[in-house]
């Protein structure tokens, strides 16, 4: 059953907006009752003063889009397997192994909000769960721009100025550019950047880059300092 669940979910891949009904929400912090009766509207007065403790808050202040990263990978070969959204671990006990599926999970309404959350379950589809809602609680805002000195528009495709992100190993370097290069970076980073509403972007990366969920944080460290 888990298997078919995954290959649904490795079919249907891609950005896809969620759509979650906050109509029967009961919310338990303070603050999500202050969004639940309407009195805080935007969410980047959410993110300034307060610490979200409840997805729902964010699904109620804008449209979200979700997409997986691909953190795992499957038997293959000498080690060649495909690259897939689920990374298995295996634990001993008396009982024999005991699996655990890790999900990487992206949010962003491409307007300047992004976030990423890491869920773990011992089914894929809980693991999903707690990745997307992961996610929508550390979601945060960048600032956007044309940083670039071979463009002089005024729109916001790119970003302002020259950022570092580090995570372990790994250190990635993003540099603002013109319209029309397009995302000059690795695809698991290409998916954060469009969420985040980034259209053109130079790179540089060095370390253990195969690691993919250093990789997204680093990315996502160098996004953070673009306040």
């Amino acid at each position: 059953m888990a298997k078919k669940q995954e290959k649904n979910i490795e079919k249907a891949r891609g950005a896809v907006e969620t759509k979650v009904d906050t109509s029967s929400w009961l919310p338990k912090t303070g603050l999500g009752k202050l969004v639940k009766e309407g009195k805080i509207k935007s969410i980047d007065e959410v993110i300034e003063k307060y610490k979200i403790l409840e997805a729902e808050i964010v699904d109620s202040l804008i449209p979200i889009k979700s997409d997986l990263l691909n953190i795992g990978q499957s038997k293959g070969k000498f080690g060649g397997g495909k690259r897939r959204v689920w990374r298995q671990t295996q634990r001993k006990s008396a009982e024999g192994n005991i699996p655990t599926f890790s999900c990487l999970s992206v949010v962003g309404d491409e307007n300047g909000h992004v976030g990423l959350g890491l869920g773990k379950a011992k089914e894929t589809l809980p693991a999903r769960e707690k990745a997307a809602r992961k996610a929508k609680v550390n979601v945060i805002k960048i600032k956007r721009g044309c940083g670039s000195f071979d463009c002089s528009c005024n729109e916001l495709h790119s970003i302002p100025f020259r950022v570092e992100g580090k995570c372990s190993s790994v250190k990635i370097i993003l540099l603002p550019a013109p319209q029309g290069t397009g995302l000059v970076i690795g695809d698991e980073c290409k998916k954060i950047l469009r969420l985040a509403g980034i259209k053109d972007i130079y790179s540089k990366v060095f370390g253990q880059t195969r690691t993919t969920i250093n990789l997204a944080k680093a990315c996502m460290d160098a996004l953070g300092k673009l306040k």
